[in-house]
């Protein structure tokens, strides 16, 4: 072989290695879907934190190269970086990481102050539950439909939790599509908010919550554990870590650690986990029926939560007194997308009335659907295992 043949034939080597030559309409397809993830995060401010790193695990997920080139890149492809990474999600280690950050940013004192707002985190949850019976009716077998059902709960760590237990297959399409639709809580969630409330309930201004003291604040992580873990000990990863977390904020003797697993602790596992769950989406697994059932049914599931929040405060106010009354614009905070609810709650409520802050109020629903869809995770893992 002389020099030019060589590398001739070298040259095509490196040809057949490269993503042009390995690309498929899939990966196309899933590249643009990555950029799209990115541009709604820059563009329109629909949670960054969550939309960037998913955005561009995508678009990393989908680069193409030879599978049978033995690169160990891939992140399906044992020992490669990013399957390492990845462990992290199908092991269910990041999960229980992020609970404890959000324990450890969270307060509990709306909660505390009005325990019956609890009642909304746990109604907003019947939308896990509807969504489980249809994805049984589409032919979903009885693990994956609850893998799928949780999306309902708006809570990503949960859903990652769940599926990497219960329906490993699904667990790509299933996180994002949890992350997806937390990030749309501004787009979905007020229309249902005026669709479901009069301008009169809309008016209604809430009593002021009373003071919580700081034993209280303490006793309610350790009272909260004990109380949940019996009824789910399955659900201990996710609610063990919650409390563990806020316990962590609230002794004041530990501060330096709630800091760390509230920010920097945090910031890192929400890094590798979007970034992981995003490289997840690879076409040949992502592009599928199975993935337009399941995002179809997590609009239904997160659709109907936030409806029957909103729906089960107007029914609590047929019994409660005047002065006591709910406004139902926290209703939608049941669902347990913690503060991104609360936050559309209080700015529905300054639309109709610039006096009525319901920030507060709806903490206490919003922390509790948190509490709420760990429990439904840990019912269903426990009863599915």
């Amino acid at each position: 072989m002389n020099i030019i043949d060589f590398i001739v034939s070298n040259f095509n080597e490196f040809l057949s290695f490269t993503g042009f030559a390995n690309a498929t309409v899939g990966n196309i397809i899933m590249i643009v879907v990555g950029i799209f993830f990115i541009w709604l995060a820059i563009k329109k401010d629909f949670e960054p934190l969550l939309l960037v790193p998913i955005g561009l695990g995508i678009v990393l997920g989908n680069i193409p190269f030879r599978a049978d080139a033995g690169l160990e890149i891939g992140l399906y492809e044992d020992n490669s970086v990013l399957n390492i990474f990845y462990q992290g999600v199908r092991q269910g280690w990041y999960p229980p990481l992020v609970f404890l950050g959000i324990g450890a940013m969270t307060d509990f004192s709306a909660l505390i102050s009005n325990p019956k707002l609890i009642l909304i985190g746990a109604a907003a949850q019947f939308g896990i539950f509807g969504a489980y019976m249809i994805a049984l009716a589409l032919g979903f077998e009885p693990n994956q439909a609850a893998g799928i059902a949780i999306i309902g709960g708006a809570d990503g760590p949960t859903a990652i939790f769940l599926s990497s237990k219960l329906s490993p297959n699904l667990m790509g399409a299933i996180a994002v599509c949890a992350y997806s639709y937390m990030a749309l809580v501004p787009v979905i969630q007020p229309p249902l908010m005026r669709l479901l409330t009069t301008k009169k309930e809309r008016l209604i201004r809430m009593q002021p919550a009373r003071r919580v003291s700081q034993l209280e604040r303490i006793m309610f992580p350790i009272i909260g554990l004990l109380l949940t873990t019996f009824i789910v000990p399955s659900g201990l990863p996710l609610l063990g870590m919650l409390f563990f977390g806020n316990l962590l904020k609230e002794s004041g003797k530990t501060t330096r650690l709630a800091k760390t697993a509230g920010s920097a602790l945090n910031d890192v596992v929400v890094v590798l986990l979007g970034l992981t769950v995003g490289c997840s989406t690879q076409a040949s697994e992502f592009l599928t029926m199975n993935t337009v059932f399941i995002f179809l049914l997590g609009a239904f599931a997160f659709i109907i939560a936030s409806s029957t929040g909103i729906l089960f405060v107007k029914f609590m106010n047929i019994f409660l007194p005047r002065h006591k009354k709910i406004n139902p614009l926290i209703g939608n905070a049941g669902v347990s997308a913690v503060p991104m609810c609360a936050r559309i709650s209080n700015n529905m409520g300054l639309e109709y009335d610039r006096h009525n802050f319901l920030l507060m109020h709806a903490m206490g629903p919003n922390v509790a659907g948190v509490i709420g869809s760990a429990v439904a995770a840990g019912a269903l893992l426990g009863f599915f295992s």
